[in-house]
């Protein structure tokens, strides 16, 4: 079992940056770990995920080259900086953990514990 709660959320102009954090409590730390968005009325979207080792790392086109996921596992924290924000980055953001003997995914449904999210808005 792992609990997640997220942080870092904020209101931020166009072009800006902000940098979220997942903390986890548990027995473990030893989780691949993802990122998600959901904008209302929309379904929950895949942003990045990264191994339990942080050797490994995955984005979404939409953030390519703009957010980069990280992890410090001596911290229990995982990390999105998200730079050059765009307003259709407005979204509610969760973190997300997944078993490490399973592979990588983008799919939300394959997760096993979530955070309570935190809001990130961009305004134009």
């Amino acid at each position: 079992q792992v609990q997640l709660v997220e942080s870092g959320g904020g209101l931020v102009q166009a072009g800006g940056s902000l940098r979220l954090s997942c903390a986890a409590s548990g027995r473990s730390f030893s989780y691949n770990m993802g990122w998600f968005r959901q904008a209302p009325g929309k379904a929950r979207e895949f942003v990045a995920t990264i191994s339990w080792s942080g050797g490994t790392t995955y984005y979404a086109d939409s953030v390519k080259g703009r957010f980069t996921i990280s992890r410090d596992n001596a911290k229990n924290t995982m990390y999105l900086q998200m730079n050059s924000l765009k307003p259709e980055d407005t979204a509610v953001y969760y973190c997300a953990a997944r078993s490490p003997i399973r592979k990588l995914t983008t799919k939300p449904d394959e997760y096993d514990y979530w955070g309570q999210g935190t809001q990130v808005t961009v305004s134009s």
